[in-house]
């Protein structure tokens, strides 16, 4: 009984080793990918559209802070390059 488990064993094993296993593995790889993304996004609460809203217009109004305090600023050391470095 024992001579005939190992051969069974034996056997499994080789039949294991003789067929490819990337192909399988890597695809339920996928595929628990796939399912798990898609469980972690029904879990999301997603925006709705006056929060959407208010923060597009927050962002508009930081780009336009930044955009003005970055000008300014470029003007400024503009002057003081060409009047103390360059001697314009």
């Amino acid at each position: 009984m024992a001579d005939s488990h190992s051969e069974r064993r034996r056997a499994q094993r080789a039949a294991r080793l003789a067929r490819p296993q990337a192909a399988p593995v890597e695809e339920r790889r996928k595929s628990n990918f796939f399912a798990e993304s898609w469980a972690e996004l029904r879990k999301v609460e997603w925006p709705g559209q006056n929060q959407v809203i208010q923060g597009t217009i927050v962002v508009l109004i930081a780009c336009l802070v930044v955009g003005v305090y970055l000008y300014i600023n470029d003007q400024v050391w503009k002057q003081v390059v060409s009047k103390l470095l360059l001697g314009q």
